[in-house]
């Protein structure tokens, strides 16, 4: 289904789509900049996946575009089921909608790389999902802490598909990269690797299901139904290791 809402000023229109089968939602949508958001929820495995696809500027150098993915566990609770979704109908398919409830911004600090073509493990959604970020795909120890609490888990596995930051390969035999490099927005050299931070914000979603009560007749406890469903937004501020500045220059 196809969504517009009001986002900065902006209007911005959101395809969200369902599938029962999988247990998976899918929510995109194009900012006033260019770069395109895909958030995929993969409630089966408590994945959520945030693709980011940024236009380059290439009057400075970039290339025509990069694709970076965020890879984090999820709360089922955070989103409306893909069931749920799936029954939703839409009467007023023209309306410019605006969040109910502004959620705030979350920090994720990615402190590891996911090797996409080992993530099945944690997703067999990523791999299709983040083909074109095989160097720029995101996990934290966090996540991977909380993935291997689920049920039929391999701790071996899911560890084989990451790696951290020091183990990128090295330019020369004697540089020692650490994980503690600059943040982007304090490094003036072009082609040194930095911390990049990117802000990405889902504008207008549905987080939740919303019940009603019936009326009471005196003799019996008034039943609740299911009337609408309580919309909102959500900021999420990445940091993540970029192996330039050059590829982070929004972050100044």
């Amino acid at each position: 289904m196809k969504y517009f809402y009001l986002q900065g000023g902006d209007i911005l229109l959101e395809t969200i789509s369902s599938n029962v089968t999988e247990d998976l939602i899918t929510l995109e949508f194009q900012r006033s900049d260019g770069t395109l958001v895909t958030q995929l929820i993969d409630f089966k495995n408590e994945v959520q996946v945030i693709k980011a696809l940024v236009l380059g500027e290439e009057e400075r150098g970039q290339n025509q575009y990069q694709v970076m993915c965020f890879v984090n566990h999820f709360y089922k609770v955070d989103f409306i089921s893909s069931d749920a979704m799936s029954k939703l109908r839409q009467k007023n398919p023209g309306t410019v909608r605006v969040a109910e409830e502004d959620r705030g911004h979350v920090n994720y600090t990615m402190d590891l790389f996911l090797d996409v073509s080992q993530s099945k493990e944690i997703s067999k959604h990523v791999t299709m999902l983040c083909a074109e970020a095989a160097g720029s795909t995101y996990t934290r120890n966090d996540d991977i802490k909380q993935w291997i609490q689920r049920p039929g888990s391999s701790e071996e596995l899911l560890m084989a598909a990451v790696y951290n930051f020091t183990n990128v390969p090295q330019s020369s035999a004697n540089d020692t990269r650490s994980l503690l490099v600059s943040k982007c927005a304090d490094t003036s050299n072009l082609w040194a690797p930095c911390t990049c931070s990117l802000e990405l914000c889902i504008g207008w979603y549905p987080c939740g299901l919303k019940f009603c009560k019936g009326k009471s007749d005196g003799k019996k406890i008034a039943s609740t139904y299911r009337c609408g469903i309580k919309t909102c937004k959500k900021c999420f501020i990445f940091s993540y290791y970029s192996k330039m500045k050059q590829n982070c220059l929004w972050d100044e």
